[in-house]
């Protein structure tokens, strides 16, 4: 985290620093940090089933991505979720501390980024700083300044979601 904070400093990003306990879920955010202020968001890295295609998606904590539809618009056959070796070699964390903040680590520009306009509209973002027990508030232009520092475009959109009844058939019990 120290490189990360002098980094910030070097390029002249202002951000506002919250420590709290490890949370390893955004329930466990909302019981256990303080009040904070910006778009309460969840980072989540996906990989294609070829892991020819990374994505991470910044989107607002409560939603529930839909990676089939997202897989579609990318012509890729599907997305899961990215392997704790993946979180390691590509973002330098591990699962619990997904952040944008270790985009430094992907030297070959591997990850694409992509902001659900929910989360940009609001102007500021909660990321942890490559640990779980603190998180840094910084602003959109910060986070621009940010993502050209490490060479990585970034693409706001709708990102799809999925619908009440994707959920529901999900976790419906099976009737015999």
């Amino acid at each position: 985290m120290d490189d990360l904070l002098k980094l910030l400093a070097d390029l002249q990003i202002s951000y506002e620093r919250f420590d709290h306990p490890a949370v390893f879920s955004c329930e466990e955010s909302d019981r256990l940090c303080p009040p904070m202020p910006g778009a309460h968001t969840k980072q989540l890295l996906m990989r294609s089933k070829k892991r020819d295609k990374y994505l991470l998606a910044i989107v607002m904590h409560d939603k529930r991505v839909d990676t089939r539809s997202l897989s579609k618009e990318y012509m890729v056959q599907s997305f899961s979720f990215a392997s704790p070796e993946d979180l390691r070699r590509l973002l330098g964390v591990t699962p619990g501390a997904v952040t944008p903040f270790g985009l430094p680590y992907d030297k070959k520009h591997e990850i694409e980024v992509i902001v659900d306009e929910d989360a940009w509209n609001v102007g500021q973002f909660r990321f942890h700083p490559l640990t779980n027990t603190a998180t840094l508030i910084i602003d959109r232009e910060g986070f621009e300044k940010f993502l050209k520092h490490t060479g990585h475009a970034f693409t706001v959109r709708k990102i799809p979601q999925k619908t009440l009844y994707q959920i529901a058939i999900k976790t419906a019990p099976i009737l015999s």
